[in-house]
């Protein structure tokens, strides 16, 4: 199908919570600065979102955030500390984080949901198509989800969704998809939503995960939509609206995601993320494998 819809170059990454879920880490820490193996969580969404050609990058921030644009800014401080010991290395690690994207923050002030975070990209987003990416969700660069939904929003128009199959008992804890078959294999058509169904309520077991391309149509819904489960604005909400008129702002396709992702919003998931990543680099993974099997024989 011929590409005729604009070319989406921004993403927006709402990093506005509190996660309490790691307390008292993130007293003081945003979340999305954990480290994952040697590298903060948010710059493993950043450089995925630049692997796809998004290259103007919005992040929805809030109080105590302040360390997300330290990150991405320079340092010349340690920057010339690190030239001045001829570290390269370690120079060129530094200087990858502020030179992967341009970035932009604007706060969300109230923390009024996922919904909310969206519509405050509104103003810079304008209307165009985007992306959103949320921190918590880790996508493997071996498995491109984020690439494909693109390209699937330029050809059909519309929004995307990504997808996972998960066990019927965990639906709960997601916003769930009713869907129906599409052109493509590992695209389906979204005809509903719902967010974090009960297993007996769920449409089916295909859950939402963090990456969205989304119409700039969901804004003026986003407007309009009263605060949801929970009290907050659910992104799901004017989702399922845009799913069940096309009118508004052209269809809803989800894109089924069965590659490696890593729940870093978990404190399980995080733990075995970074045992996951630390094994399969070059640099780390042969020592750290035949240690981790000499503690998993010996100690458990």
């Amino acid at each position: 199908m011929t590409m005729s819809h604009p070319v989406i170059t921004k993403a927006v990454i709402p990093a506005a919570g509190l996660g309490t879920r790691f307390l008292p880490a993130t007293k003081a820490t945003p979340k999305e600065m954990l480290p994952v193996v040697d590298k903060p969580a948010i710059q493993y969404v950043v450089e995925e979102a630049v692997s796809a050609g998004l290259t103007d990058v919005l992040m929805i921030t809030g109080r105590n955030k302040r360390p997300l644009e330290d990150h991405f800014d320079r340092n010349y401080e340690l920057e010339s500390a690190l030239a001045a010991k001829g570290d390269d290395d370690r120079l060129k690690k530094v200087q990858e984080s502020s030179d992967l994207a341009t970035m932009h923050y604007v706060r969300q002030g109230d923390p009024r949901g996922l919904g909310h975070a969206v519509l405050c990209a509104a103003p810079h987003v304008g209307r165009e198509p985007f992306a959103v990416l949320l921190g918590d969700d880790l996508i493997d660069p071996r498995d491109p989800l984020l690439s494909k939904m693109v390209r699937i929003q330029a050809e059909t128009g519309g929004s995307v969704i990504a997808l996972m199959e998960v066990d019927p008992s965990q639906v709960h804890l997601y916003g769930c998809a009713a869907v129906a078959p599409a052109d493509e294999d590992g695209v389906v058509r979204v005809t509903g939503l719902v967010e974090k169904p009960e297993p007996s309520e769920a449409p089916s077991n295909y859950a939402v995960i963090g990456r969205y391309v989304l119409n700039p149509a969901v804004f003026d819904i986003l407007r309009e939509t009263e605060p949801g489960r929970g009290g907050e604005i659910q992104l799901t909400d004017a989702l399922q609206k845009l799913a069940e008129d096309e009118t508004v702002g052209g269809p809803v396709h989800g894109v089924v995601f069965t590659g490696r992702r890593y729940d870093t919003g978990d404190r399980g998931d995080y733990l075995r993320a970074i045992v996951r990543l630390a094994c399969e680099r070059e640099d780390l993974g042969p020592e750290f494998r035949t240690w981790l099997r000499s503690y998993v024989t010996e100690e458990m």
